[in-house]
């Protein structure tokens, strides 16, 4: 079963074409932008959002400056680039497929600038980030053949956020199983946290799992470990912006405590990511948190629901040690643990440089 949504991310042209997922579920709007400072603003504002398909976006934007530079010689078009690449790398700190995907592209760039022809360079650039996109559509239906082995008839699935094809240039990392899973043939059912504050579980996975005939049931954030509890829950699929060579992994706030809750209560926890999310290089003291602005907490679609002058904390995600989860879903297959030999092989590292 496909999504029945577009692609959240293509470039057509001259211009990059973006679902506008800001104003979902209400209205199904597109952004197009035509230069680099307008896909920044893009990824900054949420517009665009989840890990991989701010990743392909980024290497979008590249395309465009290197489709659009005036220069016209080899060397200005380079300066163009790194001028561009910076730019993305400032949009957000915390989803590392961001980063990944700016540094491919910009190796293409910069291989293909020895030969000192601008026009080979920007063949170089607009390949590679299409290559980046069909890769991770790729890649997510291969993570949905090996996650849907998790997925049985009658199951209650929960999950938080949105990691679905809105997150991702198309089909998903957490639904790819669910949308793998219903095409076989097996029937279940979806508890969707409403991931406060954005709410994009309430305003994304739920309206994209309704539109696919997926039976979904939206639930507070705080009631998690009650429904977890009273209702019962078999199962529990979360994102990543970012996992660790331990395993660790960095996704949206409140998924520490949905796998603390899982632990409680003995429910298997699986992070759902491609291995372009996985940072091999850095430790949990290199990974900075975003913190958003406070008009998200204080404010509900403009309006206010707190205190003027109110001190607000607002950490967009946060952090869950290796210990609380069951396994790491990619499309290379099912990690379990220990989550740090597993990805070692899976990546054929050393199993002890960062244990």
């Amino acid at each position: 079963m496909p999504p029945a949504l577009p692609w959240t991310v293509r470039l057509e042209d001259d211009k990059v074409v973006l679902i506008d997922q800001t104003a979902l579920p209400g209205q199904l709007r597109f952004v197009e932008c035509r230069d680099v400072e307008c896909v920044a603003r893009a990824i900054e504002t949420m517009v665009v959002r989840g890990a991989p398909a701010i990743g392909a976006t980024a290497a979008y934007g590249l395309a465009l400056v290197a489709i659009a530079s005036s220069s016209m010689d080899a060397r200005g078009l380079m300066e163009d680039l790194e001028a561009a690449a910076a730019r993305l790398r400032r949009t957000r700190p915390t989803a590392v497929n961001l980063f990944w995907a700016v540094e491919r592209v910009m190796g293409a760039a910069r291989s293909a600038s020895g030969s000192g022809d601008p026009e080979e360079i920007r063949r170089a650039v607009v390949s590679e980030a299409e290559r980046i996109a069909q890769e991770d559509v790729e890649a997510n239906k291969a993570i949905g053949r090996h996650g849907a082995e998790l997925i049985e008839d009658g199951m209650t699935v929960m999950t938080i956020c949105n990691a679905g094809t809105l997150a991702t240039v198309w089909y998903g990392t957490v639904t790819a199983p669910i949308y793998m899973a219903w095409d076989e043939g097996k029937r279940f059912s979806v508890i969707a946290l409403e991931t406060r504050p954005v709410l994009q579980g309430a305003r994304l996975t739920a309206y994209e799992l309704h539109a696919a005939g997926i039976p979904v049931t939206l639930i507070v954030d705080g009631a998690a470990a009650h429904t977890i509890r009273e209702k019962g829950v078999d199962l529990i699929l979360v994102g990543a912006d970012r996992i660790l060579r331990d395993g660790t992994v960095y996704n949206k706030i409140g998924t520490y405590s949905l796998a603390l809750a899982a632990r409680a209560h003995g429910v298997p926890i699986f992070s759902v990511a491609p291995t372009s999310t996985f940072d091999l290089k850095s430790s949990r003291s290199d990974v900075r948190i975003e913190e958003r602005r406070p008009e998200e907490v204080t404010t509900v679609r403009g309006v206010r629901i707190a205190p003027e002058g109110i001190d607000v904390y607002n950490p967009a995600f946060d952090m869950t040690p290796p210990h609380l989860l069951t396994g790491i879903v990619t499309e290379k297959g099912i990690l379990y643990q220990p989550l740090w030999l597993t990805i070692a092989r899976a990546f054929n590292i050393s199993t002890t440089a960062g244990h």
